[in-house]
């Protein structure tokens, strides 16, 4: 009887030896816990992560694959993060700042990770397509290529994904339209694509969207801001080529607290309500916005706000003396400027930009005999001698005062 469990052990022990060194050939890995054999790596994905190494090698100086040793079991690999016999998310590259990343290209395979919620690169100089066949990954929550090479298209697949709540592409060279899919998506809530080639027109956002972040700058976008979620807290759509008025499309938009729309080709006036929105900075330099610049009667408190380089005129609102920065240089503003802004400077405003406008002096009130230190004033070219001698940025120019035939307003 003891010889005979003796022999069956003996056999027990041979069996499973055989079964891992046949297995294992066939790209299969055994995963291992404190109890023994409790499952094996889908095949699929050990064949898909093979697939990825092939397709990708690390920049001179990074390491990240010298422990992608395919003998061993690749849940224990950098970056590689399993749930049962799955791949549940894939890091690729190492994270730490400063070291290199990877060069190479995604392989198709990604897509053949069926159950991956997560997936990440670092910076590098990895180069070729956003594989189409990442639309195959249903689980997908999280996807965020930055900083890298990568160009054509993005994939309208990607649009369909049922859970993708984060899509970051940014700094890339990706080109062509934004696939109107993503517009759709059902759960997407941050959509970075900045710093990238894509053109045509931007797609409009139905008001079921859950989107809180929409980072679209920096590439060569046309048309008209289309209609806009009100879930937004993020827009970001600066250096593009985008047109016409928003003054029926910000408003809607209440849940702001980042709004740029710097470097275009916008017009119209400015919706007064945007000074009511809890905003950290307010960016609109840079267009072609004109009429006057009506804030509620409360005084703004958006730390940041830049109506440079626009065609604004009237008179400058006394309501803006509580911002921290303020630029509303080279503008069409004429009259006095109210003495609450000058006195703002001495309240904790920061900056106060008004230089290039057709300004005819400051109203009579207790206003700061000397700038406070720290903080910036510039009224140079204006209908006016400038009544404090403060210095100004190299863009202002040398001029003091716009020649009196551009002011006849003006009165020495």
């Amino acid at each position: 009887m003891v010889m005979a469990m003796m022999v069956e052990r003996c056999c027990c022990v041979r069996t499973h030896r055989f079964l891992a060194l046949f297995l294992l050939p066939l790209g299969f890995t055994l995963l291992a816990s404190s109890r023994g054999v409790v499952g094996i790596l889908d095949p699929v994905d050990f064949l898909a992560l093979q697939a990825i190494r092939k397709g990708l090698e690390d920049m001179p100086g990074s390491d990240f694959f010298s422990d992608w040793d395919f003998t061993a079991d690749p849940c224990a690999f950098p970056g590689v993060f399993c749930a049962g016999d799955r791949v549940m998310a894939l890091a690729l590259g190492d994270p730490r700042a400063g070291y290199p990343g990877l060069q190479g290209h995604l392989d198709p395979a990604l897509g053949r990770l069926s159950a991956l919620a997560e997936l990440s690169l670092v910076p590098g100089r990895v180069t070729g397509p956003v594989p189409d066949e990442l639309a195959g990954c249903p689980d997908l929550r999280f996807l965020a290529l930055s900083k890298n090479l990568l160009s054509g298209p993005i994939p309208a697949g990607l649009g369909a994904l049922p859970r993708l709540r984060t899509l970051d592409l940014s700094y890339n060279q990706l080109s062509g339209p934004l696939p109107p899919s993503l517009t759709t998506a059902p759960a997407l809530s941050n959509l970075i694509l900045c710093h990238n080639q894509l053109s045509g027109t931007l797609p409009p956002f139905p008001d079921s969207a859950s989107l809180l972040r929409l980072d679209l700058k920096h590439n060569q976008l046309s048309g008209p801001v289309p209609s806009l979620p009100p879930t937004l807290q993020y827009l970001a759509l600066s250096h593009n080529t985008l047109t016409g008025p928003v003054d029926t499309v910000l408003p809607r938009l209440t849940r702001l607290i980042f709004l740029d729309l710097s470097s275009n080709l916008l017009e119209g006036s400015i919706p007064g309500s945007v000074f009511e929105f809890p905003l950290a900075a307010l960016q609109l330099q840079r267009n072609a916005f004109s009429g006057k610049v009506k804030p509620p009667q409360e005084d703004v408190v958006i730390p940041v706000v830049d109506l440079s380089y626009n065609r604004l005129w009237g008179a400058v609102p006394p309501q803006l003396a509580a911002v921290g920065r303020l630029y509303l240089n080279n503008n069409r503003f004429s009259g006095e400027v109210p003495s609450r802004l000058v006195q703002g400077l001495s309240n904790g405003m920061q900056l106060l930009y008004l230089q290039h406008n057709f300004l005819t002096g400051i109203e009579i009130g207790p206003a700061a005999a000397a700038i406070p230190v720290g903080a910036s004033l510039c009224l140079q070219y204006n209908c006016m001698v400038p009544p404090f001698d403060t210095p100004c940025p190299l863009k202002a120019g040398t001029q003091k005062m716009r020649p009196v035939y551009q002011c006849p307003d003006w009165r020495a």
